[in-house]
């Protein structure tokens, strides 16, 4: 999946030129390592994707590409959130059936008001009868 979003931001970059910078697998520190009792603890280290500066917001973007999020990335996403307040990131995934790159926050949003719209549609439903 993240061959093809590198595929897609060169593209960008090279068509319309919205893209510039692109660094792959930024490493961002959410936690330094320490010692504690004579043991060391290693630092918790987060690798996005990609990151790189949109043309025409000229804002630095760290993206990263997921098919589902696991239980750690959820974790890591929220010290980042924490630790890097001047960044955003942003976690995509390709939509199904239309093969376009969207905002994976903004499918759980749409996932959830659907399920909302359901519910509340069947217990009408229920309601009538």
């Amino acid at each position: 999946m993240e061959a093809n979003y590198y595929i897609y931001l060169k593209t960008k970059e090279y068509m319309e030129q919205t893209v510039q910078d692109i660094v792959l697998q930024p490493e961002f520190i959410l936690q330094e390592g320490f010692t504690k009792n004579g043991k060391k603890f290693r630092p918790i280290v987060y690798i996005a994707d990609f990151k790189y500066v949109d043309t025409k917001t000229k804002q630095e973007r760290i993206v990263d590409v997921k098919g589902k999020e696991t239980v750690d990335f959820k974790i890591k996403r929220k010290m980042f959130e924490h630790n890097f307040k001047e960044y955003t990131l942003e976690v995509i995934k390709k939509k199904e059936p239309t093969k376009t790159w969207e905002n994976i926050d903004d499918l759980k949003k749409i996932k959830r008001s659907t399920r909302k719209a359901r519910s509340t549609t069947k217990t009408k439903t229920r309601q009538r009868k």
